[in-house]
């Protein structure tokens, strides 16, 4: 199971070693990556930890919904466009995840918990050669 990432030096550096050792695009579409935590106190961050608790449980279309209420209530907050990514990868919604995660790293491209992220770069990656 998953593990919530806090915005500590050792959780971000765990999830890019996490991120790492995930290898192959069929393999990814099988694997679960950490969500990232947002800031406390907002709506967000509220709409935020329930689609984590919700994507952890393996319940993909409940964090979709989750994930995409954070965005309207923080269009800005990067780690809620990388979550609802994960989500919509999951639900097999891909150009949609691949828009989410160019958004992501657009709004922290120094995060290295989303710049590092194997599973982003594929879709990027594919984004580049459509």
């Amino acid at each position: 199971m998953c593990r919530v990432v806090q915005f500590s030096m050792a959780a971000i550096i765990a999830v890019f070693f996490v991120a790492l050792s995930f290898q192959g695009a069929r393999a990814d579409e099988k694997k679960t990556f950490p969500a990232l935590e947002t800031s406390a106190g907002s709506s967000a961050q509220m709409h935020n930890s329930a689609g984590i608790k919700e994507y952890d449980a393996g319940k993909w279309a409940e964090a979709e919904k989750h994930f995409s209420e954070a965005v309207k209530a923080d269009e800005k907050s990067a780690e809620a466009h990388y979550n609802l990514a994960l989500s919509l990868d999951k639900l097999g919604k891909h150009k949609e995840a691949t828009h989410e995660f160019d958004q992501a790293l657009k709004l922290a491209p120094n995060n290295p918990a989303i710049a590092d992220s194997e599973i982003l770069k594929k879709h990027l990656a594919r984004m580049k050669k459509e």
